[in-house]
C-alpha cells in the first residue's frame, strides 16, 4: 500500500516491504505522526547524532533524513522499506546522509537525540535501552512513541530504570509520547543486560533432549519451548533423503537444529528476517551441531535458487506488529514452492483457524494434514 504521510517537513509516499497490492497496512501510523509534530515544534534536532530506534517501515528516518540519522532496527525488511522509501523521497540511499544499522551492529559511541518507536517485546526494548546507554549523556534528548495500547507501565519503568525519570504525554489519536531525561546516576543501578538468554530444553523430546538454547532479546518464547514447537517437535519427518533443507522463519533455530541432528548429511539454511533470530540460531546451533548450516537474514527464500530445496520447515507468523495478515505466510509458501525440487515437501505447522490448508492446497494442488490436536495442525504439502 503506497500512502502519504504529512508531516511539518513535507509529505512522503511510504510502503511496507515487500509491497504487495493486496496489503492494505499503512507504513506509518498515528504515533509516528505524533513524534515528527512534536520534533518540529520543539526544535530538539538541531545539532548534533540523532539515533533512530526501531522505525517499522522507515517513516521517521524518511522524514528525517536531512539531519542525517543512524536507523537501528532489528528487522531486514524495515531496512528495505527505509531504502525504498527514502529512495522515493530522493535521498541517495548509497551515501552516508542515513546509515543503516542492526541490533546486532555496534551502537554509535554518542547519542544526542535518541528517538524510540516502542516495540512489542518488552525484552527487546530492554537489551537495546542497555547497548544505548553508554552513548547517551546528560544533555541527550530521549523521546519514544507508540500507540496508547502499545505503551504499558512495564514500558516505562524500563526507560526509568534504565536511563532515567520518565513521563508520557496526552494521548492524540489513540498515540503517546515518552519522555525521559538522563540521570548519569542511572549508570550504577542499572546493571547489565540480560540478554542473550540461555535455557536447556526439556526431556522427552527426542534428540533436543536436555540440549541449550541462547535467545537474543526479542525472539519468540525467548525462555521456554513453546507448545507450538513442541508439538512440530514431535512430527517432524525423519527420512534420510533431504540433502538440503530450510527452517523458514527459524527463530531461535530449534526446528532446524532437530532437521540437523535427525539428517546428519544434510546442509541446512536457517533464514529469518529478524538478526535477533538469525544470532540465535546461529549460537544455538554452533553448541549443538557440527554440520554444514548457513544462517541468513533476508525475506524468505528470496535468493535460494529455483529447485535447489528438498524440504522447508516452517512456522509462518501471522502478525505484522499489531496487525493480523497472513500476507507473510503467503510469501513464504510461495517461495517454499519456487524453491523446492520437483517432489520436494513443505512442513508447516500453525494454529487450527488460521486456514493454511486452503492456502497450500491453491498453491501446491493437495496438501495433507500429517497431525493435529485442539490448537495446532501440521501439514504438508508436496511439489509436483
Amino acid at each position: 500500500m503506497n500512502d502519504r504521510m504529512t508531516t511539518p517537513w513535507g509529505a512522503y509516499a511510504l510502503t511496507r516491504f515487500p509491497e504487495d497490492p493486496r496489503d492494505r497496512l499503512r507504513a506509518w501510523d498515528a504515533s509516528d505522526a505524533y513524534l515528527l509534530r512534536h520534533l518540529a515544534a520543539s526544535g530538539t534536532l538541531s545539532n548534533g547524532t540523532v539515533v533512530i530506534l526501531g522505525d517499522r517501515w522507515g517513516a521517521l528516518t524518511t522524514a528525517l533524513a536531512a539531519h542525517r540519522p543512524i536507523q537501528i532496527t532489528d528487522s531486514f525488511l524495515a531496512h528495505e522499506a527505509t531504502r525504498a522509501n527514502l529512495r522515493r523521497s530522493g535521498v541517495d540511499v548509497d551515501s552516508d546522509a542515513v546509515r543503516l544499522l542492526t541490533t546486532q551492529d555496534a551502537p554509535p559511541d554518542r547519542i544526542d537525540v535518541l528517538l524510540v518507536r516502542v516495540p512489542k517485546s518488552l525484552a527487546l526494548l530492554e537489551d537495546q535501552l542497555h547497548r544505548l546507554a553508554p552513548a547517551v549523556h546528560e544533555g541527550t534528548v530521549i523521546v519514544g512513541t507508540g500507540m496508547v495500547k502499545e505503551i504499558h507501565t512495564s514500558t516505562l519503568k524500563l526507560f526509568e530504570r534504565i536511563l532515567g525519570p520518565t513521563r508520557t504525554s496526552l494521548a492524540e489519536q489513540k498515540a503517546r509520547l515518552i519522555f525521559c531525561t538522563p540521570d548519569p546516576e542511572r549508570e550504577r543501578e542499572r546493571g547489565t543486560s540480560p540478554w542473550p538468554y540461555r535455557y536447556r530444553l526439556p526431556d522427552g523430546i527426542g534428540p533436543l533432549s536436555g540440549r541449550t538454547v541462547t535467545n537474543h532479546a526479542g525472539v519468540f518464547c525467548a525462555d521456554r519451548l513453546d507448545i507450538g514447537t513442541r508439538f512440530f517437535l514431535r512430527h517432524l519427518p525423519h527420512d534420510r533423503g533431504a540433502e538440503r533443507i530450510v527452517d523458514l522463519g527459524c527463530g531461535n533455530g530449534i526446528v532446524g537444529l532437530a532437521a540437523a541432528l535427525t539428517h546428519p548429511e544434510a546442509e541446512v539454511l536457517f533464514v529469518d528476517e529478524s538478526y535477533q533470530a538469525v544470532a540465535s540460531a546461529e549460537a544455538t546451533y554452533r553448541e549443538n551441531a557440527d554440520g554444514a548450516a548457513e544462517f541468513r537474514v533476508g525475506d524468505g527464500l528470496a535468493g535460494v535458487p529455483d529447485g535447489s530445496v528438498d524440504l522447508v520447515l516452517n512456522n509462518p507468523p501471522f502478525h505484522s506488529h499489531q496487525a493480523t495478515t497472513d500476507a507473510t505466510a503467503r510469501r513464504m509458501f510461495t517461495g517454499a514452492r519456487r524453491a523446492l525440487r520437483p517432489g520436494g515437501e513443505l512442513w508447516v505447522i500453525g494454529n487450527r483457524h488460521l486456514g493454511y490448508h486452503v492456502t497450500l492446497r491453491r498453491l501446491f494442488g493437495a496438501c495433507e494434514l500429517v497431525a493435529s490436536d485442539a490448537k495446532f495442525v501440521v501439514l504438508k504439502a508436496v511439489k509436483r
